[in-house]
């Protein structure tokens, strides 16, 4: 079912030639059948033709653009840990960002280095860089400035993320948009969906698929599961499956269950299918490890003895 939001889009979407509006139009309005854009609509072949000549060089943009949004990246975003170099897995809890140096570390080699300082008596030091670890909020945010001060990307994603859940989205959308200015992935899926809602900026749903596009093309899982899922609501089947098998391949759970689904339809093929289960298991196995699955049981077991 398509939301409330999507619905209202939807209705209010217009013929590019000719205005009519989808709610006004007996039929469904379709994108341009070249370069499927589905913000660019026709309510018939003629409005297309008549339309084209404005249209041209932005079809011929999205077509050069779809051959990069559909390439399947080699990894996720977040790329391989730096002390392993396994592919970082994603997901709560998989991974910790060091305030000291901003390097996201996975919780295998976070938990064995924790192990190890204990064992020596060792007094807690990062993992990376070797600074000692932080023992309070105060020196956890003392450290987070010192790294926004330097402009670093993933601290002032970090930063406009936490002003975002705080509902400053004002503020977050300005942390966002510098660490996109410098390069963050994730800072891109973040202002995606910012655009998309109109929370702290100005609604723009090509500025918000502008900057989804970007994370995907990236190897965000998430930003290629929303525009599976948001060419799926615009009846572009094909593409959304495409987005889909990416995402699976990347090992989003939720891409790989939507493929099984489709495939009961025959939304996907058979032999697209098999190569996405083969995809994503060889992307979860890729990140496995004794010391990711020993910090996994550990994190059961504390959270199992706190209930």
């Amino acid at each position: 079912m398509m939301s409330n939001d999507l619905q209202a889009e939807a209705d209010c979407m217009c013929c590019a030639s000719c205005g009519i509006t989808k709610a006004e139009f007996e039929y469904e309005l379709v994108p341009c059948w070249v370069c499927n854009f589905y913000l660019v609509r026709y309510c018939s072949e003629k409005c297309h033709e008549d339309h084209w000549p404005q249209h041209e060089a932005l079809c011929k943009e999205r077509v050069l653009r779809n051959e990069i949004l559909f390439r399947q990246p080699e990894n996720t975003h977040l790329g391989d840990c730096p002390i392993c170099l396994l592919p970082m897995s994603t997901g709560l809890g998989k991974s910790m960002i060091q305030s000291c140096c901003s390097k996201t570390i996975c919780k295998g080699c976070s938990h064995a280095h924790c192990l190890h300082q204990l064992q020596q008596r060792q007094a807690r030091v990062c993992p990376f860089c070797r600074h000692t670890i932080p023992k309070s909020k105060e020196e956890v945010d003392k450290n987070n400035l010192k790294r926004i001060e330097a402009n670093d990307p993933v601290a002032l994603r970090e930063i406009g993320t936490e002003r975002y859940h705080e509902g400053n989205y004002e503020e977050s959308f300005e942390y966002l948009a510098k660490a996109v200015e410098l390069g963050d992935i994730a800072a891109q899926y973040y202002l995606g969906h910012m655009y998309q809602k109109g929370e702290g900026v100005e609604k723009d749903e090509k500025k918000g698929l502008y900057h989804l596009e970007e994370a995907a093309i990236g190897g965000h899982p998430e930003a290629r599961y929303s525009l599976g899922s948001r060419e799926w609501k615009n009846d572009l089947i094909e593409r959304s499956m495409k987005h889909y098998i990416i995402g699976a391949n990347l090992g989003h759970v939720m891409a790989l269950k939507v493929l099984k689904e489709s495939y009961k339809w025959r939304d996907v093929t058979k032999a697209d299918f098999a190569g996405a289960l083969r995809g994503h298991q060889a992307a979860v196995d890729a990140r496995k490890s004794p010391q990711r699955e020993a910090a996994a049981i550990f994190q059961a077991t504390q959270a199992g003895n706190a209930r």
